[in-house]
């Protein structure tokens, strides 16, 4: 059973769920240097913010596979490094949506209300109603700054408030906005007509600081921001200035840029309502949470797609529904090219026909440059890291899509081209399996269930496959399956032999030199 490590407290559903499918070490609370101590015995890893999965660790970690994120927010953990060393990223983007999107619009109240300045007011003896004047939402301009899971959510409860919804996401196309009622505005724009911002953007490069100085002075006089999404996605000096200068009315936040946040001066301010990051602090989403990632973990760790997997194009599950069979089909066709393959690799060219032709279908490139890599890459070669790969071999990688298949509902094909020539395969999903049903010219149909299959480019005449079959009788190899595709009565004939066990050099040889045999091929396909 694989070993996995879970770093950081998650829900118990989870771990019970890694336990009854996998080795489990709960160690929480770990400096780095205890992480980094022990990292190089597990398979996975789960964790949430809390542990840094860094570029050390993941040198560390020999065996790691996949780490799972509890969460949606992957910043504590090193893409580059993790991808370059295949190692599979994936996280729950779903199971703390609802938390978000409610902890969002209770900030939003809270702060227009004033309730926890009245409150702790309350608290202490007082009794000053006038002091806490607040403002109405209704008929209020929300601006919503990223239109993803939460902020679509976040747009759906403020129309019960009667809200005018204007957003800002580069990412998202305007049918898309106006389904959700939401007005897509440019960022200056947005905040110059918005009475509420709020953030919820993933932490990039090109996000990090999206509210800065520049920004406040955009803002209309007197609104309002709430950020339940990242903290560096603020600049804390400008929104201190804002403040004070009165430009913005007040602050909601729920993340800082450091945790616990370390700038007293924005937390203490007297129009700043806090809370110590409780997005997701429901106990409905850690449940969620810790399942999803728990799920993806495992999924991974046995060799299937994962549809959450960060590292890797992010796929729709309508899609994935789709494209998942396709998965196995891609990876047998880019190994079987490796072992059928003469000469120096120049590119390939990967071809989609039918219904995964109208898809993104670089989950399945993927696939197939895994298994053209995996049988020529010392380490290991997987989803992730393959297109890596193929691009440092220098390899160049063409795709072509026809949404017509005549043959199959949906067909993967595969032309490797070297320098002594080229060869093609297709393949696609029947009944969930993968089948070979195509080998250059030759239409066949070959379900690959072997460790071992041999090729055989042969003349076709009577005994040619008895011949064959004599040789790997007198090696006391098994055969477990034949099929036969040729291009015309007595003409060039390719034979396919499904085997048990492996063939010896010498009995390659013997098969070689039969008269009507033009060229024989083994492929060792090992695990599927």
């Amino acid at each position: 059973m694989p070993k996995i490590l879970v770093a950081d407290p998650i829900g118990a559903e989870g771990v019970d769920l890694l336990k009854a499918h996998a080795e489990v070490d709960v160690k929480t609370g770990m400096d780095p240097q205890d992480l980094l101590a022990i990292i190089a015995d597990y398979e996975g890893l789960v964790v949430r913010s809390e542990t840094k999965v860094t570029k050390e660790v993941i040198e560390q970690a020999k065996k790691l596979q996949v780490v799972g994120r509890a969460g949606i927010g992957v910043d504590n953990i090193d893409l580059e490094s993790a991808t370059a060393a295949g190692i599979a990223v994936v996280n729950a983007p779903t199971g703390n949506t609802v938390a978000a999107a409610e902890h969002t619009m209770a900030l939003m109240l809270a702060l227009s209300r004033n309730v926890p300045f009245a409150h702790q007011s309350l608290k202490s003896g007082e009794w000053k109603r006038s002091a806490f004047m607040g403002v109405e939402v209704r008929a209020k301009t929300l601006g919503v700054c990223g239109l993803g899971r939460v902020g679509s959510e976040v747009a759906q409860r403020a129309q019960s408030f009667n809200m005018r919804l204007v957003g800002y996401d580069p990412f998202v196309s305007p049918d898309y906005a106006k389904r959700i009622g939401i007005e897509l505005l440019s960022l200056e724009d947005l905040l110059a007509q918005a009475d509420f911002i709020t953030l919820h953007t993933p932490l990039t490069d090109g996000t990090r600081h999206m509210i800065g100085s520049e920004e406040v002075k955009l803002l209309k006089p007197g609104a309002r921001l709430i950020n339940v999404a990242r903290g560096e996605l603020i600049d804390e000096q400008a929104i201190i200035d804002g403040l004070d200068s009165g430009q913005l009315g007040g602050v909601a936040l729920d993340v800082f840029a450091e945790e616990p946040p370390q700038n007293t001066t924005l937390v203490e301010h007297p129009k700043v309502v806090v809370t110590p990051h409780l997005g997701a602090s429901t106990e409905e989403a850690q449940r969620e949470v810790a399942i999803e990632a728990s799920e993806q973990v495992l999924m991974v760790l046995r060799g299937e797609p994962a549809r959450n997997t960060v590292n890797s194009p992010p796929v729709a599950p309508e899609v994935h529904a789709v494209l998942a069979p396709y998965i196995p089909v891609g990876t047998v066709v880019g190994k079987l090219l490796t072992h059928l393959a003469d000469g120096q690799f120049i590119g390939i060219t990967i071809s989609y026909q039918g219904e995964i032709a109208e898809h993104d279908t670089r989950s399945i490139q993927s696939a197939v440059l895994a298994g053209l890599m995996d049988p020529i890459t010392i380490g290991q070669v997987n989803l992730i890291n393959a297109p890596v790969l193929a691009r440092e071999r220098g390899l160049n990688i063409t795709e072509q899509h026809n949404t017509s298949s005549p043959e199959y509902s949906s067909i993967i094909s595969a032309t490797i081209e070297t320098s002594e020539g080229s060869i093609t395969l297709a393949g696609t999903s029947l009944r969930n399996e993968p089948h070979i049903v195509k080998i250059d010219d030759y239409w066949l149909d070959i379900i690959p269930t072997t460790p071992y299959m041999l090729f055989v480019d042969n003349q076709d005449q009577p005994g040619s496959i008895g011949a064959v079959g004599m040789i790997a009788g007198r090696h006391n190899i098994n055969i477990s399956f034949m099929e036969v595709g040729r291009l015309a009565l007595r003409g060039r004939a390719m034979m396919v032999i499904g085997l048990d066990d492996p063939v010896p050099s010498a009995v390659m040889e013997e098969i070689q030199a039969l008269g009507h045999i033009h060229n024989v091929r083994l492929a060792h396909l090992g695990a599927l």
